[in-house]
């Protein structure tokens, strides 16, 4: 903490649990307990039952929860593969170049997601690639909106690297491609499981696009909370966030763990 003085700290935490709390963490416990409730009495909910996480972990719900964990894998994955290979290639870039590309890869986040959506369903439906009514959509649409944040993650991280190490494995006759595996890569390992790791989060709560585009038997998680406090099952749409919470929490807790042993290599 840049805070050195008692009365600072004492300043700081204040201030940080008076917007902490009403601002993230109760709206996050009153989704907690109405999971775990059996009516709505007052202002919080009220009663005991873990009905609600039965249903949430069955049936279409946990087909569900299975579609999103797909989905973010593989759009995170190739959000990585498309975002480092930019991110590399625009290194070599000049200033004007390096600019393009970066406002290349930030459109599709500078409109609404719904936009991206629309625009992709539109450029999909019709041959040679036909892609409207299956996965690919889905996964393809969460792709182009992540992507954005890989490449400037690691854009960044390809800014800070010493160029003495790659320097050094030339000089002793290491081919680029060598150099690219066994030198730039491991130095940015830790760059590049933090780009996974946001793009997995943001892909596990699309919905926008994601309304616009998934057929019915590809169903991710977000769409049926969606659909769940739509026609008024608050309490079972609650459940549902907080699988999808859950899920979430636990694979940025195991990259979270690659990013802290790739550090101290």
């Amino acid at each position: 903490m840049l805070v050195h003085s008692r009365k600072g700290k004492w300043a700081t935490w204040a201030v940080f649990f008076v917007l902490f709390l009403p601002l993230f963490a109760l709206p996050l416990l009153v989704v907690l307990a109405a999971s775990l409730a059996t009516n709505w009495s007052s202002a919080f909910p009220a009663g005991f039952t873990t009905g609600h996480y039965t249903a949430a972990t069955r049936g279409a719900s946990l087909q569900a929860l299975t579609t999103s964990l797909v989905t973010a894998l593989t759009a995170s994955v190739l959000a990585l593969v498309m975002g480092t290979w930019a991110a590399l290639a625009g290194h070599a870039l000049n200033r004007r170049g390096k600019r393009l590309l970066d406002a290349l890869f930030m459109l599709p986040v500078a409109v609404p997601s719904v936009v991206v959506g629309l625009a992709i369903l539109v450029a999909f439906s019709q041959p040679p690639v036909l892609l409207n009514g299956t996965r690919w959509i889905v996964i393809l649409a969460h792709t182009v909106l992540v992507t954005a944040f890989a490449h400037q993650s690691v854009s960044a991280a390809v800014g800070r690297l010493d160029p003495v190490y790659e320097q050094a494995a030339a000089s002793l006759g290491a081919r680029p491609s060598y150099v690219l595996w066994r030198v730039r890569l491991p130095l940015l390992l830790p760059s590049l499981t933090a780009a996974a790791g946001l793009c997995f989060a943001l892909s596990m709560g699309e919905l926008s696009a994601t309304m616009m585009l998934y057929p019915p038997d590809w169903t991710p998680l977000p769409v049926q909370i969606y659909a769940a406090t739509d026609r008024g099952a608050l309490f079972t749409g609650s459940a549902l966030a907080v699988v999808l919470m859950t899920a979430t929490v636990l694979v940025l807790s195991a990259l979270s763990r690659i990013r802290t042993r790739a550090s101290y290599r």
